[in-house]
């Protein structure tokens, strides 16, 4: 091999200019006042500019900034779809890692309730969005007949806006399948729309309370201690082999042995391959239960005496995994292949953020009285963004996390995978044709319906108290 080649530096040139943008865009919200108070996520806004170079080269060069012959290795392999590549594992391998963390913490009834109304808020928000871009999308291709749109992209806002860049660009890629010209830029492209709306209304609703005094700017009292870097009994930093390695050598293990898996079942049943590498983040969390399960009998057992698995670098592993995911994915957004949809796509941008406003405004005034702000917000830039978005607002009110609002933010996870996968299929059988997608607008409403019965349960079924009968007769 000779390594002056430009294919040997290709890949490592697209991971570095990735880097590069966000590290730019993190300087731009340091020198810009205007810009850090917009609360845009530093991978967002990397991702933003090379969006804005890769168009510019488009039509200036006649071809996109990561198809230059520096970043494809002489043709070898195509920068863009690189990037597309980055966002699906960067999804996968950050799911993964969430899912290797430990909790210790004991949960009362109550607040078992709470994380049970947290994880259907969410998996209600996906339906939601679905329900209503199903709708627009369902009603444009009857009304424009747009050349290569198919009426069932819709439901890509429940994952663009409810899941983020990478299961947005992994069932826009399936959709193209069906006809879907552009799918996948299309799916992108509605999720880099969703940071800006939970960003630009995030940032409205905190300024708009606390001119009316309903939530105060509480900073972050005290610094990090040894605790919140690592457990008792874990192994060391340094040894024999570093923990950070032995951290990524665990969650790159599960990620693998999650394509094992789904290799295995696509090869017994050939239709479900699209399907089942479309969900490969979830396979990957399913594998980090028996994992996790095998590592605490071998702790009981005394065959490992220290703890392998370190939360905090476990968190710093699914952080970047996450940052580049969203940097790659804006950044592979191919503007002129959407022209033709603008209209639709921002259509889907006002609707998705109108229905998630009210939607979650209404639950959290109800659900989370108590604290009320802190978790729509928490819960808004969520479902507009990532997690990660609803922490950078929640932050703003609640830097010392006083509240459980970011504990629900974490925990719902659980009970919303368990509610939203089998809905998740829907995806798969909408784009086959329009009476599919149709259908399939019909469940999402009425899965909708019933799962909202089930959070307001103690609302819709709580007994009326019977006064109680006195003897007033001597």
């Amino acid at each position: 091999m000779n390594y002056s080649e430009l294919s040997v530096w290709a890949f490592i040139m697209i991971i570095a200019v990735l880097l590069f943008s966000m590290l730019l865009g993190n300087v731009l919200r340091t020198l810009v006042p205007g810009i850090k108070k917009t609360l845009i996520p530093v991978s967002v806004m990397g991702g933003m500019l090379l969006l804005i170079i890769s168009t510019i080269t488009y039509y200036c060069a006649g071809d996109y900034f990561f198809n230059l012959e520096v970043f494809c290795g002489n043709g070898k392999m195509n920068g863009m779809g690189v990037l597309e590549m980055i966002t699906y594992h960067s999804l996968g391998i950050g799911f993964v890692a969430s899912g290797m963390r430990t909790s210790k913490k004991k949960f009362t009834k109550a607040r078992a309730g709470e994380v049970l109304n947290s994880g259907l808020t969410t998996v209600n928000g996906y339906l939601i969005q679905a329900f209503f871009g199903l709708a627009v999308t369902l009603i444009a291709a009857y009304l424009l007949h747009t050349d290569g749109l198919i009426s069932a992209a819709g439901i890509l806002l429940a994952f663009g806006f409810g899941q983020g860049t990478g299961q947005a660009l992994n069932f826009g890629k399936n959709f193209e399948e069906y006809g879907f010209e552009g799918g996948g830029n299309f799916g992108l492209t509605i999720a880099a729309l969703g940071f800006l709306v939970a960003c630009i209304v995030g940032v409205i609703y905190i300024n708009v309370m606390r001119r009316k005094g309903q939530i105060q700017i509480v900073e972050k009292e005290k610094g990090n201690s040894l605790a919140d870097y690592e457990d008792e009994n874990e192994i060391s930093v340094v040894s024999s082999m570093d923990k950070f390695t032995v951290q990524v050598a665990i969650v790159l293990a599960v990620y693998g042995a999650s394509f094992g898996l789904m290799y295995g079942l696509s090869m017994l049943i050939p239709s479900l391959a699209t399907t089942l590498f479309g969900f490969n983040f979830f396979i990957g969390v399913l594998l980090t239960i028996p994992v996790k399960a095998v590592l605490n009998k071998l702790y009981d057992k005394k065959l490992i005496k220290k703890r392998v698995v370190n939360n905090f670098m476990m968190d710093r592993i699914g952080g970047f995994a996450f940052d580049l995911m969203i940097v790659a994915g804006v950044a592979a957004i191919q503007i002129p292949l959407l022209v033709k949809y603008w209209g639709v796509l921002l259509i889907l941008a006002v609707v998705g953020a109108l229905v998630t406003v009210f939607y979650v405004n209404f639950v959290c005034k109800r659900q989370f009285a108590a604290y009320r702000h802190e978790q729509f917000l928490a819960f808004f830039g969520m479902l507009t963004g990532t997690a990660s978005t609803g922490m950078i607002l929640l932050r703003e009110i609640d830097g010392t996390y006083r509240t459980p609002a970011s504990e629900n933010l974490v925990f719902q996870n659980v009970p919303a995978m368990v509610l939203g996968f089998p809905l998740m299929f829907l995806a798969n059988f909408a784009p086959k044709s329009d009476l599919n997608a149709l259908i399939t607008c019909i469940i999402v409403g009425a899965a909708f319906v019933v799962l909202n019965i089930v959070l307001f349960r103690n609302n819709i079924f709580k007994r009326k108290r019977q006064p109680v009968e006195t003897d007033t007769e001597n």
